[in-house]
């Protein structure tokens, strides 16, 4: 009887703790589905049934007159936001009560590959914001432009290599490919031939970084479960090794210094030479309310993660957009020629070389990428956390320090009340600039505010060329095993994919 009554207690306890949180949002009389002991709404996710992107789009639709949604992430509060005015003050507005995304589980021991600018919080991503984006401006931008160009020509003319009668390739892979190559040559100065090579390195290390394992779900699960008891298991242990192995390969045949080359590792040493990153803290301030001054190294770790996020968040999100452009213009044949034609047009006045300038000018083009973008977006939710307790003035609700905002970007896209005939691939959207008021804070693909992808204008530079290249020798077409609407894997939460690729038909053009 003693051992029974131990047990039910211990049970009783271990319920206590998985539920502590569940009536948060009931007390604040914002609606939301009800939680399950420990996963709360998430239950789906860690089964590897649903990505976050679906459960945001989910809540979104099941909610239509809520300008927003409550949901719980294992016992973690999270506020899914519908409202565009409201994710204007999440995002830019009131950017210092929301600077953090809140995607690491414990502030303290953060795995070294979340110390990349993406997943950074604080007072380190403010610093390492300050020093990188001096890399992303217009003049270095266009200096990396020939190492498009020259892998450009290389899928267009020897990867694809599609007769008059056409073939099938995965446009996806192909894409990917491409721009792991273009990654390679501009930023560490390396050949990886991932167009030639069927099982090159590199494209190996892209796929792992954004595929998550059972393990990696279930380590993630065990640390938004029990943050303490598992702040010290590792997700990432193996792409680390291998991130780490690579980086010290490159940086051996350099010998650790810059060698003029201009290429991004060269500009990433550059940046480690000028020693610590000094600046003004978004996190700690005086009795006065101005900022701290804080100061933080550029460790080997720091150093690491940036190279991968360079390298694997570029060519992902740019081989997923440009992909799935290549997938709608394949069913609108009419807009696919739009596009063909404006390229010839244009390219004829550069005497049929593709240069920066040239791709400047395929405004068509440039629409239809960011329509593709908008049906599909790479980044198909933005999250952030409060840092402070917070009050939204219009819905009389006040958050607690440490609960996320979620922002259901897929689902705004697709909204008809911001895009008329969403579900319809319509570039000339775009052709106006976009300047619908009410698709201000809605259209999100790069997200917005301080926090906006920093790599914004090269993606879309190098997606808008790969994809001038093989056009302006290559249609596509529906493939027999292509799907209409390709089904989401919902094992991708960072960046969204597809299941089994973009199959498409490949013709060259007859004329």
């Amino acid at each position: 009887m003693i051992a029974l009554a131990v047990f039910f207690s211990l049970f009783f306890a271990l319920y206590l703790y998985g539920t502590r949180t569940y009536k948060y949002w009931e007390k604040k009389g914002i609606k939301h589905d009800k939680p399950v002991p420990f996963v709360g709404n998430n239950t789906r996710l860690y089964l590897m049934k649903k990505s976050i992107t679906e459960l945001g789009v989910e809540q979104y639709w099941k909610y239509p007159k809520e300008k927003v949604i409550g949901f719980y992430r294992a016992m973690r509060p999270e506020l899914v936001v519908r409202d565009p005015e409201i994710i204007k003050q999440v995002l830019s507005q009131d950017f210092k009560n929301f600077h953090m995304r809140g995607v690491t589980t414990h502030r303290k021991v953060i795995e070294p590959l979340y110390k990349n600018l993406f997943l950074a919080d604080g007072d380190l991503w403010k610093l390492l914001r300050t020093r990188i984006t001096p890399a992303f401006t217009s003049g270095k931008l266009k200096a990396l432009f020939p190492y498009i160009v020259e892998r450009a020509e290389h899928m267009k003319e020897h990867a694809i290599n599609a007769p008059p009668t056409g073939r099938v390739l995965d446009a996806r892979e192909v894409f990917a490919r491409f721009t792991t190559d273009i990654i390679g040559s501009y930023g560490f100065g390396l050949d990886m031939d991932s167009l030639s090579v069927e099982d090159s390195f590199f494209r190996k290390l892209g796929v792992d970084v954004f595929k998550f394992t059972k393990t990696q779900v279930m380590i993630q699960t065990l640390k938004e479960m029990f943050p303490e008891m598992c702040k010290h298991l590792r997700i990432f242990g193996k792409i680390e090794k291998d991130t780490q192995t690579f980086v010290d390969n490159v940086l051996q045949k350099r010998n650790y210094e810059p060698i003029g080359r201009n290429d991004f590792l060269d500009l990433f040493l550059e940046f480690k030479k000028k020693g610590t990153m000094v600046g003004q803290s978004i996190e700690h301030f005086k009795p006065d309310g101005t900022p701290n001054e804080v100061s933080m190294e550029l460790t080997d770790d720091i150093f690491t993660a940036q190279i991968l996020l360079f390298f694997a968040a570029g060519f992902e999100t740019s081989s997923s957009s440009s992909s799935i452009t290549m997938h709608q213009l394949a069913y609108n044949p009419e807009k696919q020629r739009k596009v063909q034609e404006e390229i010839d047009r244009v390219l004829a006045k550069y005497d049929n070389k593709l240069c920066y300038d040239a791709v400047n000018e395929m405004t068509y083009l440039h629409c239809a990428f960011k329509e593709g973008l908008r049906i599909f977006p790479s980044l198909g939710y933005l999250v952030r956390q409060c840092t402070q307790k917070y009050t939204f003035p219009e819905l009389n609700l006040t958050i607690d320090e440490g609960v996320s905002i979620l922002i259901p970007v897929q689902a705004l896209h697709m909204d008809p009340q911001y895009f008329e005939e969403p579900e319809k691939f319509r570039p000339e959207r775009f052709l106006t600039d976009f300047k619908n008021p009410l698709t201000k804070n809605v259209y999100l693909p790069f997200g917005e505010g301080p926090r906006a992808c920093i790599g914004e204008r090269l993606g879309r530079m190098q997606s808008v060329a790969g994809l001038a290249a093989v056009l302006s020798k290559y249609s596509v077409e529906p493939a027999p095993e292509t799907l209409r609407y390709p089904i989401i894997d919902p094992t991708s939460n960072f960046v969204q994919s597809v299941k089994d690729g973009v199959p498409l038909m490949f013709k060259l053009r007859t004329n």
